[in-house]
């Protein structure tokens, strides 16, 4: 799958604007749906506006007015979002020494990671953000800085995460807990499994939310049924709702164990965002694995699925892919395609809070088209993309692929051997 490293703005230029509130209309043209059909979709006012046969619209209602973008040869999908980031840690692992928190270097990499992120097909991104003794509240200052320098590009939210909540250390913790949501944390979160005591953790961490009507994220491994129970009986009743990840030691407990565990969240109405790409630094256990995906939907758990590390020392080598994230739940936890893309569209989105989105009238224009003509070949690929959120093309990514001349390859080009990349077959 591809990958580039784009350049963030240098720290003496001016943020981005926030971008068109109501951006020129726009015409997607020849592309490809799920279901077959190949259509065109007038954009405008940052919502999809008309879905007709190819060649039936125009930009604005005139012939003359407005942009096209011709995506023949692509597919086109909701955008992915992106339920498990880590923007003060990514693109980290290569650096000498202990990883810096100072506020540039934070920013520096968080921009650059939510850019990634971009061009591979996530317009909103969730940032998991220390918050403790350590860090202080500069790392989520510097990550909050980052996400407004981004707007109209992507969607950049922050989850404050303590370390301890209970004891002596954790009158702090909550004190810290509290002055980040006042600074713009929207979620709370946290690591329940390394606080001395995880319940009084989970209460300390509900308390807040109720005090401030935010969303839960918490991070825990699951691996012990009581804990799950308890969490699942306190997180019940809490609007606008609980979401958990990895989740990765269900999958290490005892079938019936993992069942009893997965009715108790689905009976509470806790989502759990599942990691395949690999763990994070949320959780201090390497190796945990990923959460029974399956296990969790037919319980009627709402799971999605998220990138976790980005290239820091949790997983060296993670890409922040949200594809890669669906071509993994289909290749190796037994989803379908369809499945395992709405893992990363549909449900990645109902985590974070924000509205469905369909390419169909009305929704809203947060869109994916990648090469290909049918989603298993776009999951195997899935190279060419090109990004629209909120009706205006954000992000391009063009790969072609081209061999050296020999007689195989001469003699297969002769007969009809498709270019793959741009303009061809992919």
């Amino acid at each position: 799958m591809p990958d580039s490293r784009p350049q963030p703005p240098p720290p003496s230029s001016p943020s981005p604007s926030p971008g068109p509130a109501d951006p020129a209309p726009l015409l997607l043209c020849g592309a490809r749906l799920t279901d077959g059909r190949t259509v065109d979709v007038r954009l405008g006012g940052g919502r999809i506006e008309a879905v007709g046969t190819a060649g039936s619209l125009t930009a604005d209602g005139t012939p003359a007015g407005g942009t096209r973008v011709d995506l023949t040869g692509h597919l086109l999908l909701p955008a992915p979002a992106e339920p498990h980031a880590h923007a003060d840690t990514a693109l980290s692992a290569e650096s000498d020494g202990p990883v810096s928190y100072d506020s540039h270097d934070v920013r520096r990499r968080a921009t650059e990671a939510a850019l990634l992120q971009l061009g591979h097909g996530a317009t909103a991104v969730r940032a998991h953000v220390r918050v403790d003794d350590v860090t202080g509240l500069d790392a989520l200052t510097a990550v909050l800085q980052a996400g407004r320098s981004l707007r109209g590009l992507t969607e950049l939210t922050t989850v404050a995460m303590p370390r301890v909540l209970t004891g002596v250390a954790g009158a702090d913790g909550i004190a810290m807990l509290r002055d980040a949501v006042k600074m713009g944390a929207s979620v709370v979160g946290g690591c329940p499994d390394v606080d001395p005591d995880p319940t009084g953790y989970v209460e300390a961490v509900l308390e807040v939310a109720a005090e401030h009507g935010c969303p839960v994220d918490l991070h825990t491994d699951t691996a012990h049924p009581a804990r799950v129970a308890r969490l699942a009986a306190m997180a019940g009743g809490l609007r606008p709702g609980v979401t958990l990840s990895p989740c990765g030691g269900l999958g290490r407990l005892p079938t019936e164990a993992a069942s009893r565990a997965a009715d108790q969240l689905a009976a509470a109405d806790v989502a759990v965002v599942c990691l395949p790409q690999g763990g994070c630094g949320g959780v201090d256990r390497r190796g945990t694995g990923t959460a029974p995906v399956r296990l969790l939907r037919t319980a009627g758990v709402r799971v999605s699925a998220g990138s976790g590390a980005l290239r820091d020392v949790s997983n060296p080598v993670g890409r922040g892919d949200p594809l890669e994230a669906a071509y993994l739940l289909a290749s190796r936890h037994g989803l379908s395609p369809e499945d395992a893309y709405e893992a990363v569209s549909t449900s990645a989105r109902a985590a974070l809070g924000l509205p469905e989105v369909r390419v169909e009238a009305g929704f809203p224009a947060e869109l994916l088209a990648v090469r290909g003509d049918r989603l298993p070949a776009a999951l195997s690929l899935a190279y060419s993309r090109i990004v629209v959120h909120r009706g205006r093309v954000v992000a391009r990514t063009s790969a072609v692929r081209e061999y050296c001349a020999s007689s195989a390859t001469t003699t297969e080009a002769a007969s009809g051997l498709p270019r793959q990349g741009r303009g061809g077959t992919p």
